[in-house]
């Protein structure tokens, strides 16, 4: 692995562990010419899938647009980056899991919001609100009851 910081080729691993719930290996490196260190990610290389739109256009999926839309949603909440990021694993593990070579958009959506409404119902209705284009107040007010209903059924 080439030194980030002197282009060295001559690196080694000092210190190896798995991350991600055992998904990828952690590996810290030390340069042999310049000493600094730095981290790199082992993990078994993933099929990439295709996005269909609503428009019926296609691209390849992109993890970091699933992460800044819950980000986006998560603002000013008390909800830790970790927590994103783990549930944004989650979300792409059960992707790839479906094997299907291209998925809507729609059902990639519909899996984000499963997962912002266990983690946070506000960032749950924020970005309901953004993906299923409410269109006025009443509109909220009825994913709100649905949510308020979904909670009397629990207890």
């Amino acid at each position: 692995m080439r030194c980030p910081f002197c282009e060295n080729i001559d690196t080694r691993v000092i210190d190896s562990r798995p991350t991600e719930e055992g998904y990828a290996i952690r590996r810290r490196r030390e340069c042999d010419n310049c000493r600094k260190r730095f981290t790199t990610y082992e993990k078994v290389e993933e099929i990439p899938f295709m996005v269909i739109k609503k428009d019926g256009s296609r691209e390849a999926f992109d993890r970091g647009k699933v992460v800044n839309g819950i980000i986006k949603a998560c603002q000013k909440r008390p909800v830790s980056i970790s927590s994103i990021e783990n549930i944004v694993d989650e979300i792409e593990r059960g992707l790839n899991n479906m094997m299907e070579k291209e998925i809507e958009s729609k059902i990639i959506g519909e899996v984000i919001m499963e997962h912002l409404k266990e983690l946070d119902e506000v960032a749950y209705v924020r970005f309901a609100s953004v993906y299923r284009q409410f269109k006025d107040v009443n509109t909220f007010v009825a994913e709100i009851e649905k949510l308020l209903n979904n909670e009397k059924g629990r207890t």
